[in-house]
């Protein structure tokens, strides 16, 4: 039969110290802190700069395999070279070149 000792250790060793509660309110407030501070300063050039890259690759996408959707500039013979590596995002660039687009989404930006 375990001491009274032993099992008192075990008790202490599974509740936290006061040390440790606190150590991870410190750690929940940095990282509220630091999102909190990431929204105030560079949030809104992140977006911004995700969707000009987006824009940058669908546009490399019509100009390289522009046949696929009825647009032909590149001779085919670079454009297959490069189509094992285009095939993962084939679908998903089509639905967006396709996409059906209002006059406001060019202008999503702030007025």
């Amino acid at each position: 039969m375990k001491s009274t000792k032993a099992k008192s250790r075990q008790k202490d060793a599974k509740t936290p110290g006061p040390l440790s509660i606190l150590s991870e309110r410190l750690k929940k407030g940095r990282k509220t802190f630091s999102e909190v501070f990431y929204g105030f300063t560079i949030h809104e050039m992140v977006v911004g700069l995700r969707k000009d890259k987006g824009d940058i690759a669908n546009f490399f996408m019509l100009i390289v395999f522009g046949d696929l959707v009825g647009l032909p500039i590149m001779p085919p013979y670079y454009a297959m070279r490069l189509l094992p590596y285009i095939i993962p995002f084939y679908r998903t660039w089509r639905r967006n070149l396709l996409r059906e687009k209002d006059l406001m989404d060019m202008f999503s930006g702030d007025l």
